[in-house]
């Protein structure tokens, strides 16, 4: 593990100053979700201890909200506690795009955002820090080529994506993690509002996952 100084300076001050200020507090999170989310918190503490990498593949239908929410701030929390060998990805059950909104909300954090293609599915790529890791971000299948084909942890991020894959093929883990989807409020006064609240919890319950790791 890092030390403290350590870990901040391997996250954009923006973006550090957001963590402590929003998401180390875990209060808010229920006993019955925090069992669910303890769940991949083992997964990731197994294959630490095997000297393996843990690969989690955030999953929703489109692909282009929540997961993509789960797949940064997952990159971004194991930066923060330093634990390494983590891998993050996302997929959906069919592919669409990666939403702007998303995009937009992750800007507002602080995320270095770099858009590299201009099309229907474009991009991007995302870094906690200049000059650090990319993560890169485009609506897929979660048995896409760019993603772990097995031994991967799958979490699920909505409800739709948890009836519609009772089994995901290649996972050794499954966890069913459901969120609100932000969609709901798409061209409202309460927006980005909504957007930014999503964001946000998913930050707070991947930042109480890796917690759990570190001790």
């Amino acid at each position: 593990m890092r030390n403290s100084e350590q870990q901040a300076n391997t996250i954009d001050e923006k973006i550090l100053l957001y963590v402590k200020s929003n998401t180390l507090d875990f209060s808010g999170i229920s006993a019955e979700r925090k069992a669910d989310l303890d769940k991949i918190a083992d997964y990731v503490s197994m294959k630490i201890k095997g000297n393996e990498t843990a690969e989690l593949v955030y999953i929703c239908t489109h692909n282009s909200r929540r997961s993509h929410f789960g797949q940064i701030w997952g990159a971004t929390a194991a930066a923060f506690y330093g634990i390494s060998n983590v891998k993050t990805f996302s997929g959906g059950t069919e592919a669409t795009a990666c939403n702007e909104r998303s995009v937009a909300a992750l800007k507002r954090v602080g995320f270095i955002i770099e858009k590299t293609t201009e099309t229907s599915n474009p991009i991007y790529h995302i870094q906690y820090v200049l000059d650090g890791p990319k993560q890169v971000a485009f609506s897929k299948k979660y048995d896409d080529e760019a993603n772990p084909k097995k031994g991967f942890c799958a979490i699920m991020t909505c409800s739709s994506a948890d009836e519609a894959c009772p089994v995901v093929f290649g996972a050794a883990k499954r966890v069913s993690t459901p969120y609100q989807d932000p969609k709901a409020f798409d061209g409202t006064l309460d927006e980005a509002k909504m957007y930014d609240e999503r964001c946000n919890q998913i930050a707070t319950e991947t930042f109480y996952v890796f917690s759990k790791v570190k001790k």
